[in-house]
């Protein structure tokens, strides 16, 4: 009931731009014509004692107005552009997570991205990194820019060095580890609780996911997990 409330008051403070617009909207032409007086059937609508809508106090008008104002706001921030757009993609992995930018930012789905190269030290590196996450905690018109390489890192849900055999793992608002498994690396999602198996001999990688392998010269190796994300109920 609370909820029904509160929405028909944020359509009364979009519908009128002042408070006297919106008084004046509950007052009629016989309320003008007996009190002689458009303040003093102003007040007395505020007060409850005219009109056949809401009784809104003026506090409570501007304070829904300027909650509406900072909704509009946010939602037009949320619509900002994607750190993908207008960028000259060429490379495979860009293009993929370019695809996923969008799904990922907005909660529809949390992509794992395995990634297998050299780091700058020429070693030998590899490691699962949870795309939602790192766009979240990072920048990532540097790497659509084709100014940095993704690369995975001793911070992410998976990490191991073949030559130091230095080895993480870490859980991430998205994803728990699952390392001590007879299936081997798997990766739980918080959300639907949903398990997600990388092995690449596993028939799938579990409900809601996909596994892609993407074709590119400039990794060793290169597999998107793709989980669409359901809410458990």
């Amino acid at each position: 009931m609370e909820e029904e409330v509160a929405t028909g008051s944020d359509n009364i403070v979009t519908e009128f731009s002042t408070y006297e617009d919106f008084l004046d909207s509950q007052i009629n032409s016989m309320d003008v014509y007996y009190l002689e007086d458009q303040e003093l059937a102003r007040q007395l609508v505020e007060l409850g004692y005219r009109g056949s809508g809401e009784v809104l106090k003026r506090e409570e008008f501007e304070a829904r107005k300027q909650a509406a104002e900072a909704s509009r706001l946010s939602k037009r921030s949320q619509q900002k552009k994607l750190a993908s757009d207008e960028k000259v993609i060429n490379d495979p992995l860009l293009a993929a997570l370019a695809a996923r930018e969008a799904g990922n930012r907005n909660g529809k789905m949390t992509s794992i991205v395995f990634i297998r190269d050299r780091n700058p030290r020429g070693q030998e590196i590899s490691g699962y990194i949870d795309y939602a996450y790192r766009l979240k905690t990072e920048d990532f018109e540097p790497y659509f820019s084709s100014k940095k390489r993704l690369l995975p890192r001793p911070s992410d849900l998976s990490f191991y060095n073949w030559e130091t055999a230095t080895s993480t793992s870490n859980p991430t608002p998205n994803y728990q580890v699952i390392a001590e498994n007879a299936s081997g690396l798997l990766f739980k999602n918080k959300r639907d609780r949903k398990i997600i198996n990388v092995d690449p001999k596993a028939p799938n990688p579990g409900d809601n996911s996909e596994r892609h392998v993407i074709n590119t010269n400039k990794y060793i190796q290169v597999v998107i997990y793709d989980h669409i994300n359901r809410r458990k109920t």
